[in-house]
Parts: C-alpha cells; sequence; structure tokens
C-alpha cells in the first residue's frame, strides 16, 4: 500500500536555496533568501527552461501569480516575477528575469495555461511582450488606451478622461483637464485663526517678525 505523507503546516526553507540552484545554476545569476522568501535571478531567454525544471524535478506544481515591477534607472527597467507553489511541500518560491521595452521574454503558457492571462496582464500594465503567447492582447484597460499604466513615467492622471455627452448621447474620451481655482496657501501657518496656538507656530511669528524688521 502506498503511503501519502501530507505537507508539513509550516515549510521551512532550509536547504532549498542550494538544492535548486545545483539544478539551475548554469542560467542562475542570483539566489537569495528575503522577508522569508525565496528567491532565484535567472537568465531571460532561460526562464521557460527553469520553471520547467521546478515544476517537474522540484514539485513546484502551481503557478499562482505572475506580476511586473519597472526600475527606470536601471538598463533593463522592467522585472517579471514568477510565484510558484508546491502543493506537496506546502512551499513557495519566486524567480525573476528582467527585461527592456523592447526585448520579449518566452511565454510559459506551454507550461501552465492560466500564464495567458498573467502575462496579457504584465502586457498591458507594463508593455513587457511575451514571445510565443498566442492572444497577447490588453486585458484590464479599456479599448484604444494608449500607454502602460504601472510605469513609474505614466502620468497619474493618465492621458485621457471620459465622460458621458448629454449632446452626443454616449460615452467620449477627451484630454484630461485639471481644472482648480485659484487660490493662496499659507504654508507657514495653515490653521491660522485657530483660538489655540498649535506646535510651529512660534516659528511663523519669528519668521514674521524677521522679514518686518528686514
Amino acid at each position: 500500500m502506498k503511503v501519502v505523507h501530507s505537507a508539513p503546516r509550516f515549510a521551512s526553507n532550509e536547504g532549498v536555496i542550494n538544492a535548486i540552484s545545483e539544478s539551475i545554476g548554469v542560467w542562475l545569476i542570483e539566489a537569495e533568501e528575503s522577508h522569508g522568501e525565496v528567491i532565484f535571478r535567472v537568465q531571460r531567454d532561460a526562464v521557460a527552461k527553469v520553471l520547467r525544471i521546478l515544476r517537474d524535478d522540484h514539485q513546484y506544481q502551481q503557478m499562482m501569480e505572475i506580476a511586473g515591477a519597472d526600475y527606470p534607472a536601471r538598463p533593463e527597467r522592467f522585472e517579471v516575477v514568477y510565484m510558484l507553489l508546491s502543493l506537496t511541500k506546502n512551499h513557495r518560491v519566486m524567480v525573476k528575469c528582467s527585461t527592456d521595452e523592447n526585448t520579449p521574454v518566452p511565454t510559459i503558457t506551454t507550461l501552465w495555461p492560466n500564464a495567458g492571462w498573467l502575462e496579457r496582464e504584465v502586457f498591458d500594465m507594463y508593455g513587457v511582450t511575451f514571445a510565443g503567447n498566442p492572444d497577447l492582447r490588453r486585458i484590464l484597460t479599456d479599448y484604444g488606451f494608449e500607454g502602460h499604466p504601472f510605469r513609474k513615467d505614466f502620468p497619474m492622471t493618465g492621458y485621457t478622461e471620459l465622460r458621458y455627452s448629454e449632446e452626443e448621447k454616449r460615452v467620449v474620451y477627451e484630454p484630461v483637464e485639471l481644472a482648480q481655482e485659484m487660490r493662496t496657501f499659507d504654508f507657514l501657518s495653515p490653521w491660522e485663526g485657530a483660538d489655540y496656538v498649535l506646535p510651529g507656530d512660534e516659528k511663523a511669528d519669528e519668521k514674521a517678525k524677521e522679514e518686518g524688521g528686514q
């Protein structure tokens, strides 16, 4: 009779980095444990090979998430982060690779079909492309959307706004307009007029006296 052992309630990271690094060492750039997470940074072109090894040889059966990150100061500004779960070990690892605006990352839809949607999210939000993804379209933004909202240089207000036009009886897109009435801000004493003294008011009084004596 086959004995099935349940996964531990609390999985340890001990020995994980050494065991996996030995399997993927030829493509491994860096391995570390940070904030309780085991992270492997690998060569971009080999990411599908690495993930296949983790799935088949190390029992990380599930692709839980694919995320992006943007570091504009780096030559390869984008990071793609893969989060894997082992059901048999009750353990998670992360695999990272980097790329730029023009260089695609190999798709992993041949390993996990759900990666198709996850790669589309990273493409939509960051503009990272995935070579081999059979349906790489936007998935979260609207039709005709311009730019990629999670890039650090994307304006907080976006480029366009939409509203319902009573004249045209439909939703219309327009350039963003931030109308704001002229206001005067007193940054030295914003609570001027209160019937009690606030910390910092004495500095405003001192500055007023200095300016009055000049």
